[in-house]
């Protein structure tokens, strides 16, 4: 067996305004019914049907293969014929109820019925599943009866066969009118310790609103006991009328939008009971002006579709059994779908008209009634032996136009999904708030439409709305698209303009009423006081959110004309213009708020163009804001520092010179090596008021300038010569060398110490300059003292660079030789010392001239005696075969053998100057002296020194004894 959807069954059909809102389309059952369908359920995409066999099919909609066969535990004919299903919306729990009054429970993953025997005898005509679901157990759940019972009960599935399904069955409530043909409980929205029970007969509606019990452990006991026992309900009723007519409560189902964790207000959901009088329906309300009343103000809300409205061709004579024609309903979202004499009729239950009617049934036919899928939203119509699905397509369709007409313009916005229905909603709002003179807001409402800009704004301007002229222009702000630039920017300056007046306005309101209500409470000023940050706070808001839409040159002249220094800094700030709000303090001078803006600037150009001024007014905490800088370029910063120094006192002690410090910072900590900053340092050291050089020598002599001086020495000299800085001077020729003219500045200051220092410079090595220098002392302090004890400490002092003969020729000629006639005498005496020493000298040199004589005469004198037989130490050939040379080691070589042996020793040059000479020789046309000069240079150069003992054989020593031109076998051992 299998059940195949038809065409129209689509789950989340398409929106397509060219189709109906409503159809029926009939289901094609792929299998043969052995009996007609007694009853029938839908939830969850999950269809059962119950057959007169007793038989229970239970079909799987998202899968039509999957379908469930069940029998009941016992025959018809024992237990009845199945008359009422129950299904739980989420199709997890099945509760079936039979006319001999047996009921049966079967959970989803079941397929074996367990008896309800607590509930054996109860003719269930309705339950109100609990609002928890879906759940293993059915949880806590209301039964309402044939016989007017209202019973709660708690079905567990179990496995044990001895145990009962229901943990308990309590009788909570009567109803005292006949059957409860419909149940209902929810929990209210923002409420979740109370809920709403609605219980419907067949001429009463009742609504319960209240806390129920709460039990320690989840089963053990009733929770809706509580609530009917100390609550009264709100009742609904209408006359009774003779027999018997279909009556039932319907809920409309979730919102195809609402996500399964979304939690939707009850308002969202309405209800429908269908009686005799007709369909008696309205929205499910969770507020009310008093909570209490909650029931009767539900009922006030809502309206009667009567029956006659559904049957308008029905002749008058007929309409007292009208009745009988409308046997079941069931709620869509908006719509009422009505099943009358075979027609399905759907009305829209918000103006009640009637969008759709076709019939459906043959006359005569049976039909077990009108169904909903609450979670799916599927609608469905069930006879003896057929099924028909009610396809519902965009349903809302129209409702934002319904809605609009009834003057619920919020609810028409929620619906309303084309730009041109948005578009409509909202001027209809616009204008009917207008309308109501609530401007603030109409302009909200009006800056989402399309209605003309200008008409808008004139409307406000004309009636004085300035605040909701603001309100709409903000809105439009944030509605109209990037693409639109200059539109965005008029609306963002027009924007600025009205905030400034309104902001000056306050400020006048705040000024006039406090100096005329001086002695009021002035109740009305607070108010004014309170709206003023407010303002401020959405000009701010503006600012922020609109900068890139706002002329940055509009903006300031805009707000420069209103006078508004605090917002007109705000919006510099916001676009980071640091230079304008610099350049803002800096003319009304005020230092510290410059000051505090600057040292949250990273951008050195700022500090470029306003250190000048902000150093001769803020030095100190300028220069702090500067050494902080790593990115500044000190050079830059230079014009400043000597415009400061210029203005500042004469008295200021260097220590206090801001630039100073600066400068020495640079220096010390970040090395700077630039001329420029050594050389700024200088000039203010030197141009200083104070005649103290500690400062100044401190730096000169410090190490790093010791090592490699960065400063200019011509400039600092020139600049120290101007302010007469002497020790700064002689320091600076020092380093340059320029010893004489260190000394001659200090002796023309009389600064005989210093040119002393200057004459024990380490860095004289030369000891004749170095008596030059003293002997300029020397003058200078034998001209100055004239006194021969001067001279003879200042002789001690020079140590033994000068004596007393060389002081003699500054003294006056008047001075007594008497007076130095002891220093004299010790200058004799050790002349005379010196000389007998260089006579002994001299001595001991005439002596070692006699050795050298005689040892030159020995030398011509020497022989050497060559043995017959000897051989060349070359070539081994007798020695005497032709010249040779004999050597005082006894080593003896022929000439030409010699001659090749040190033409491999000596160099290149020496080697071709041997060739030369052999050549010359060889010829003969070298004749007489010449030739003999050129025999003794050539034998001096070969014969020289004895090739294997001498200098060539020690140069040589790293040779091999055996060479590739060598006989191997000879050094065979």
């Amino acid at each position: 067996m299998a059940l195949e959807p038809s065409s129209g069954y689509v789950a989340g059909a398409q929106d397509d305004a060219s189709l109906p809102i409503f159809d029926v389309q009939k289901v094609q059952l792929r299998f043969e019914i052995s009996a007609d369908f007694v009853a029938a359920q839908v939830a969850n995409n999950v269809l059962i049907l119950a057959l007169s066999t007793g038989k229970i099919l239970r079909f799987d909609l998202d899968n039509a293969e999957d379908i469930d066969d069940i029998d009941l535990p016992k025959r018809p004919a024992e237990v009845g014929v199945i008359r009422k299903l129950f299904l739980d919306p989420s199709a997890s729990h099945l509760i079936v109820s039979t006319t001999l009054g047996e009921n049966y429970y079967l959970h989803t993953q079941s397929r074996q019925p367990k008896p309800l025997s607590r509930l054996k005898g109860v003719h269930i005509e309705s339950v109100a599943w609990n609002p928890s679901q879906p759940t293993a157990s059915t949880r806590e759940i209301l039964v309402g009866s044939a016989d007017g019972n209202v019973y709660e009960t708690y079905i567990e599935p179990s496995t044990e066969f001895y145990r009962r399904e229901e943990k308990y069955v309590k009788n909570v409530y009567n109803a005292q009118d006949g059957a409860v043909v419909g149940i209902y409980a929810e929990i209210l929205a923002g409420r979740p310790d109370t809920r709403r029970v609605m219980i419907a007969t067949h001429h009463r509606l009742l609504h319960f609103t209240g806390r129920t019990g709460r039990q320690g452990t989840e089963g053990s006991g009733s929770i809706y006991s509580k609530l009917f026992e100390s609550e009264s309900p709100a009742v609904h009723e209408i006359e009774r009328a003779g027999g018997n007519a279909p009556s039932l409560l319907a809920i409309s189902p979730d919102s195809p939008d609402a996500t399964p964790s979304s939690t939707s207000s009850n308002e969202d959901h309405a209800y429908a009971w269908l009686s005799t009088q007709g369909v008696f329906h309205g929205r499910l309300l969770s507020s009310s002006p008093d909570p209490a009343t909650l029931g009767r103000y539900l009922f006030r809300e809502s309206k009667l579709l009567p029956t006659t409205k559904l049957l308008p061709s029905q002749p008058p004579a007929a309409r007292g059994r009208s009745h009988a024609a409308l046997n079941s309903i069931a709620l869509t979202q908006f719509h009422i779908l009505a099943l009358v004499e075979g027609r399905l009729l759907a009305v829209n239950r918000l103006d009640e008209t009637l969008i759709y009617s076709q019939p459906i049934l043959e006359p005569g036919q049976r039909n077990l009634g009108l169904f909903a899928d609450h979670q799916k939203n599927t609608y469905w119509l069930f006879t003896s032996q057929e099924i028909f699905e009610v396809v519902v397509t965009d349903e809302a369709r129209d409702v934002w136009s319904i809605l609009l007409k009834q003057g619920q313009y919020e609810s028409a916005q929620r619906y309303a999904k084309t730009a041109e229905q948005k578009d409509a909603v909202a001027s209809a709002t616009g204008q009917h708030l207008m309308a109501q003179r609530k401007f603030n807001e109409a302009a909200v409402v009006l800056g989402r439409s399309t209605k003309a800009f200008e008409d808008v704004a004139l409307t406000f301007i004309d009636k004085g709305e300035q605040d909701a002229l603001r309100r709409y222009l903000l809105t439009k702000l944030a509605n109209l698209k990037r693409s639109f630039a200059m539109q965005r920017t008029m609306l963002a300056s027009w924007l600025v303009e009205l905030y400034m007046a309104k902001l000056n306005e306050l400020d006048d309101t705040i000024t006039t009423k406090a100096e005329l209500n001086a002695d009021d409470t002035g109740t009305s000023s607070v108010d004014t006081q309170k709206q003023l940050p407010i303002v401020r706070k959405e000009y701010q808001d503006l600012c922020t959110k609109y900068q890139t839409d706002l002329d940055r040159k509009t903006v300031y002249e805009i707000i420069s004309a209103h006078g508004r220094e605090e917002e007109l800094l705000f919006y510099a700030n916001v676009i980071d213009d640091f230079n304008y709000i610099l350049s803002y303090w800096v003319q009304r001078e005020r230092w510290e708020e410059a000051m505090s803006v600057l040292k949250k600037q990273t951008d050195v150009q700022l500090f470029y163009r306003y250190a000048t001024v902000l150093m001769s007014q803020t030095p100190i905490e300028l220069v702090e804001v500067l050494m902080r800088q790593a990115d500044l370029d000190p050079k830059k910063i230079i014009p400043a520092l000597l415009n400061y120094n210029h203005t500042i006192p004469s008295t200021t002690p260097l220590s206090q010179n801001q630039a100073i410090r600066y400068l020495l910072f640079c220096i010390n900590h970040t090395h700077s090596t630039d001329p420029a900053i050594h050389n700024t340092l200088i000039s203010l050291y030197a141009s200083a008021a104070t005649k103290d050089e500690t400062a100044l020598l401190a730096y000169l002599e410090a190490p790093s300038q010791a090592h490699e001086r960065h400063y200019d020495p011509d400039f600092a000299l020139r600049l120290c010569i101007a302010h007469q800085r002497v020790r700064a001077c002689v320091h600076i020729y020092t380093t340059m060398k320029q010893y004489a003219s260190a000394v001659d500045l200090a002796l023309k200051h009389n600064e005989i110490d210093l040119a002393a220092d200057v004459a024990d410079t380490p860095g004289i090595t030369d000891p004749t300059q170095r008596k030059k220098l003293w002997l300029k002392i020397a003058k200078k302090v034998i001209g100055r003292e004239k006194g021969i004890k001067a001279a003879m400490d200042f002789l001690k002092r020079c140590g033994d660079l000068l004596r007393i003969e060389d002081l003699i020729p500054f003294f006056p000629d008047f001075i007594v030789i008497d007076d130095f006639k002891e220093e004299i005498c010790a200058a004799l005496e050790d002349y005379s010392r010196r000389i007998d020493e260089l006579k002994r000298e001299m001595d001991e040199s005439a002596a070692t001239a006699q050795h050298i004589q005689a040892d030159v005469k020995a030398l011509d004198e020497r022989y050497a005696i060559v043995e017959p037989g000897e051989r060349c130490w070359k070539c081994r050939l007798p020695l005497l075969m032709r010249q040779f040379f004999v050597f005082p080691c006894q080593h003896a070589f022929h000439a030409d053998c010699l001659g090749e042996m040190v033409m491999g020793l000596v160099g290149m040059g020496k080697g071709k100057r041997i060739r030369e000479l052999q050549r010359e020789i060889g010829r003969g046309v070298a004749l007489g002296k010449r030739r003999e000069g050129m025999v003794r240079e050539l034998d001096g150069l070969v014969a020289g020194a004895c090739v294997l003992c001498g200098d060539a054989a020690v140069r040589g020593v790293d040779e091999p004894f055996v060479t590739e031109a060598d006989d191997v076998r000879e050094w065979a051992v």
